[in-house]
């Protein structure tokens, strides 16, 4: 059974940086893609990055120029690195991977950006 958790995030100032971690257990190496997404209160829920296997990222507009999304060798565990970080990035960020045609997702982590 695969297992995503994440972990990392936290309570920070307006411009300040968080890195975000991903660990995934089970058949890891069946992921297509691995990615973070977001969702805050009353809004839909959004894509901050995808990284798929053998590819590059791909960033949705609000993570462009401030966010990097990375993984480790083994393919086990992706990373969003979070930098210049604003209020309108006050969400829950959940982790995704895709496997066939499935997703499966973690329980998120909740970033708040307040000074």
């Amino acid at each position: 059974q695969v297992q995503l958790v994440e972990s990392g995030g936290g309570l920070v100032q307006p411009g300040g940086s968080l890195r975000l971690s991903c660990a995934a257990s089970g058949r890891t190496m069946a992921f297509k893609a691995m990615a973070w997404y977001r969702q805050s209160p009353g809004k839909q829920r959004e894509l901050v990055a995808v990284l798929p296997a053998g590819g590059g990222p791909t960033y949705g507009e609000a993570a462009k120029g401030r966010f990097t999304i990375s993984r480790n060798k083994a393919g086990n565990t992706v990373y969003l690195q979070m930098n210049d970080l604003k209020s309108e990035d006050t969400a829950v960020y959940l982790c995704s991977a895709a496997i066939g045609a499935s997703s499966i997702w973690g329980q998120g982590t909740q970033v708040t950006v307040s000074a």
